[in-house]
């Protein structure tokens, strides 16, 4: 009996982490909405767009080939792990 409440603790806790968000995704949240559902019409949602899209535009951003200027300096301090982080969770 006990091994079956530690697995079932332990997939309920890992389903509990995939569907909170990647701490990289908290400031995008501030502008995007906490479910990538932006509140402004002048910042487009995030929830359920493409992981491929999401990660080249970001990327774009990082590296310059797309400029903004609020997005260019938050994407600027991305790693390769965080953006991929936060085309997973928006993704989904």
């Amino acid at each position: 009996m006990k091994i079956y409440l530690v697995l079932l603790y332990s997939f309920a806790s890992l389903a509990f982490a995939q569907n909170s968000p990647p701490k990289a995704a908290l400031v995008c949240m501030s502008c995007h909405g906490e479910q990538g559902i932006s509140a402004n019409d002048l910042w487009p949602n995030l929830a359920h767009q493409k992981r491929d899209y999401l990660i080249k535009q970001i990327t774009a951003f990082k590296t310059g080939e797309r400029k903004d200027p609020m997005m260019s300096p938050m994407a600027a301090t991305l790693t390769k792990e965080d953006i991929e982080d936060i085309a997973d969770f928006f993704s989904k």
